[in-house]
């Protein structure tokens, strides 16, 4: 039996690189939808991260007749109601980079106290089969702390300023190997990888 071949409906490369490591220990193919320049880009305009994670999966899925993986992740800061939330990336707006959408969360928090600057990074995960339907769907959650100074260098985003208390460091201090047991997305795939593989492996 050929190895199952699965597309991620992401064109960040530092997320994509991140799934496929948390998915290597699988025996399956895993490309990029970034191979596939004739896919256009989704519209992430879902209510929630498992709306856009959905649509991405589906729409990818659709396209290339092909099983697709979407993720939708980003920060909820308790402080701000939930912002950033689904605008995440584009926080400070539309094709923002990660020190824009970050100068824009520390300016919001100015003043607030580093005990009321609770946060959780959110992550999604949506797997489509070739005709676009849902046929899995997680969740999962990692909480933190907001620092007001970015430290490490480690990760992307919001990465410097999300300490984890427990380990006195911030996602960007971190060890890769570490985060990838603490992280949200790593505990999301904890969840949908013992799933994937049955649902991939049905004969069709």
């Amino acid at each position: 039996m050929s190895a199952p071949s699965v597309v991620l409906a992401s064109r960040n490369r530092k997320k994509s690189a991140e799934i496929a490591e948390l998915l290597a220990p699988l025996e399956i193919e895993i490309q990029s939808v970034a191979d596939f320049p004739d896919v256009p880009e989704t519209v992430e305009d879902g209510d929630s991260f498992a709306a856009n994670a959905a649509k991405k999966a589906g729409e990818v899925a659709r396209q290339l007749s092909r099983w697709a993986i979407g993720e939708d992740s980003g920060l909820m800061v308790d402080a701000l109601d939930g912002a950033p939330g689904i605008y995440s990336a584009r926080y400070a707006g539309e094709n923002a980079t990660d020190d824009e959408n970050n100068a824009k969360l520390i300016t919001e928090l100015d003043g607030i106290a580093a005990q009321k600057r609770a946060a959780r990074y959110v992550c999604n995960i949506a797997l489509a089969d070739p005709d676009g339907e849902i046929r899995l769907q997680v969740e999962a959650t990692c909480r933190g702390r907001i620092t007001t100074d970015p430290c490490g260098t480690n990760g992307f985003g919001y990465d410097p300023y999300f300490l984890i208390p427990e380990y006195h460091q911030t996602f960007g201090e971190l060890a890769p190997a570490v985060k990838r047991h603490l992280s949200h997305r790593a505990r999301a795939f904890e969840r949908f990888v013992p799933q994937l593989l049955p649902i991939l492996r049905q004969p069709e």
